[in-house]
């Protein structure tokens, strides 16, 4: 009897050790797919209101990069932040948020895509890389989350 109880604890701790990192694994793959999508469009233009190949804003090209890889998000930078997971340290994939006057509302958002650098639609570049430290974002930077 005692032997029949840990094989079933066994194959349950089993089941749901699985299942956890299924879990990991997609939430992985769709970071990695929206980040793909997202470098696909550098260079394209800036336009706003744009959620397409022909121009983007910024949360267009983060809601149009998730889509693509199967996450639905809201519209707008302010929206956006209120899904997901606050995070400290960041991860491929996070959202990063950055509002004028460290305000609570951001008005910017872009992807993190490592090495310390995001990719984003800026009015001036367009879709471009920048790095975390650049001296126009980082002052403006109030957090991330991790969808």
């Amino acid at each position: 009897m005692f032997k029949k109880i840990v094989v079933g604890l066994s194959l349950a701790i089993t089941l749901v050790t699985a299942s956890f990192a299924g879990n990991q694994v997609e939430a992985a793959s769709y970071h990695t797919k929206a980040i793909k999508v997202a470098k696909s469009e550098l260079g394209t233009k800036y336009k706003l209101g744009g959620i397409s190949s022909s121009g983007f804003d910024c949360s267009g090209l983060v809601k149009y990069s998730y889509q693509k890889a199967g996450k639905i998000l809201p519209r707008t930078a302010a929206d956006i932040y209120k899904k997901g997971k606050k995070v400290k340290s960041l991860q491929k994939g996070d959202l990063m948020f950055f509002a004028p006057n460290k305000a609570k509302k951001p008005t910017h958002v872009a992807i993190y895509i490592g090495n310390n650098e995001f990719i984003h639609s800026s009015s001036s570049k367009g879709v471009s890389y920048a790095k975390t430290n650049n001296t126009y974002w980082k002052p403006k930077y109030i957090g991330a989350k991790r969808i």
